[in-house]
């Protein structure tokens, strides 16, 4: 019987977390949240654990993307409409080519914590403490604006709440109708610049074509109008997490009620960390970014500490290295996890490691280095006979301008027009829909190459 409590964080080293200055005040939002409904159920979680283990064995996909960070002034309906909808039309192209069912999450309803890679930044002679994220402290930058401030916690809830609302309506609205999805899969390759797309767009309607004359429609089947959709974020603010984890009365097991899927990001998986000591006592599914300092034992210790009980869907390794490096840092890890026999999901996060500073002076990321590393991701997979299970993308919906190149080939001069995110550049929703299509191709190569080797 474990004796972990949700508390046992408090007891470890902890990092990148705020040092709130009113503690009477941040107790009171503590006492506050734990009396909230839960934002997730544990059946959700459970249901995703199973999907995700399906994707791990090469029976279904990985599909996890959305905003850098949510953001308090850019919340709306229709910016989650919009990224809702790009990753309904990124699945379908997924499950066109790998042709097994594509599990959705979004890094949404919870995404407004960021690690940063210096406690404080100056600006113009002055320094002060870094933007940690809407739930944290805020954007402005003035002493007053960068004191951690406990009352967002509250206000992450509520905007948390509502998004998670909408999702569900959306997915079970008819909203997801495969034929509603796929028309706005044709309207992206219309374009002439995407005419090479417009074959396998073509092939999708054939059999959604083939399906309706089969009489097999949104009408008649109940899985062609709904979807499942998912939440993930990185629980980098512990005592918001640990304010929404309940115990699960069917289970009797810890849930991290803020979101069905949690990662620890690649600056805080230090085996005897708050963050991984929190993650490893919730029944979720748990993430873990690895980037290239992550060496092979750390890893065999995070994954026993993490999943001891080798649960396959319990544990997805989140690859992120960079394009070009892929090849020097993913195998050793591979082989690590055959030495322990251990049973991952192995997914792409192609972001975080191709982050450059763009001659205009804006943060930005080549679309060329996103795909190289997908590519690299699934030639090392191909390699070594394990399993590409996933992909993890910063996307939105909107039309920004934040990363360069794509089929409308944003250059470092038009960054400036829609450059909207407040932290890292995202993929607007014609790149994510390039980078699909890319995935979808990649996938049907490996499930032909598996095809001819079994046969």
């Amino acid at each position: 019987m474990s004796t972990w409590t949700k508390s046992d964080w408090r007891k470890k080293p902890r990092i990148q977390m705020p040092e709130y200055t009113d503690t009477a005040a941040l107790n009171a939002v503590e006492a506050q949240l734990s009396s909230y409904p839960l934002l997730v159920f544990a059946g959700e979680a459970r249901r995703l654990k199973q999907q995700l283990a399906a994707a791990s064995r090469g029976d279904a996909f990985l599909l996890q993307g959305g905003d850098c960070a949510e953001a308090f002034n850019q919340f709306n309906s229709d910016s989650i409409r919009d990224t809702f909808k790009v990753m309904l039309q990124m699945a379908m192209v997924l499950t066109y080519g790998a042709k097994v069912p594509v599990i959705k999450v979004g890094r949404m309803a919870g995404q407004f914590a960021k690690p940063r890679s210096a406690p404080t930044e100056t600006v113009d002679g002055v320094e002060l403490p870094s933007y940690r994220g809407d739930i944290i402290n805020g954007l402005d930058f003035t002493p007053e604006a960068r004191i951690p401030n406990p009352e967002n916690m509250l206000r992450a809830y509520t905007q948390s709440a509502a998004t998670l609302n909408l999702l569900r309506a959306f997915s079970t609205g008819g909203f997801a109708d495969m034929n509603r999805v796929h028309s706005w899969t044709l309207g992206f390759a219309d374009g002439g610049e995407a005419a090479k797309y417009s074959e396998i767009a073509n092939r999708i309607q054939d059999t959604i074509d083939f399906m309706a004359a089969a009489g097999i429609t949104a009408n008649t089947t109940h899985e062609f109008s709904t979807v499942d959709f998912y939440t993930s974020h990185e629980s980098l603010l512990l005592e918001y997490e640990e304010a929404l984890t309940r115990i699960d009365s069917t289970s009797g097991k810890w849930l991290a009620g803020s979101a069905h899927m949690i990662w620890i990001g690649d600056r805080t998986r230090q085996p005897d960390g708050a963050h991984v000591e929190f993650a490893s006592g919730v029944q979720n599914p748990i993430g873990l970014k690895c980037g290239p300092t992550t060496t092979a034992e750390d890893l065999k210790v995070l994954m026993q500490k993490l999943n001891p009980e080798n649960e396959e869907g319990r544990l997805t390794l989140i690859a992120r290295f960079g394009a070009g490096a892929v090849g020097d840092h993913l195998p050793r890890l591979i082989q690590a996890v055959k030495e322990e026999g251990a049973n991952v999901l192995w997914t792409c996060d192609a972001m975080h490691g191709n982050t450059i500073k763009s001659s205009t002076g804006y943060k930005t990321r080549p679309f060329d280095s996103v795909l190289r590393e997908v590519r690299e991701f699934f030639g090392v997979h191909q390699s070594e006979g394990t399993v590409p299970g996933g992909v993890h993308f910063e996307m939105t919906g909107q039309d920004v301008t934040e990363c360069t190149g794509g089929v409308r080939a944003v250059s470092e001069e038009d960054l400036s027009d829609r450059y909207h995110t407040a932290c890292d550049p995202r993929l607007n929703a014609s790149q994510s829909l390039e980078l699909a299509f890319l995935v979808a191709e990649e996938l049907s190569a490996l499930r032909t190459e598996r095809q001819a080797k079994a046969g």
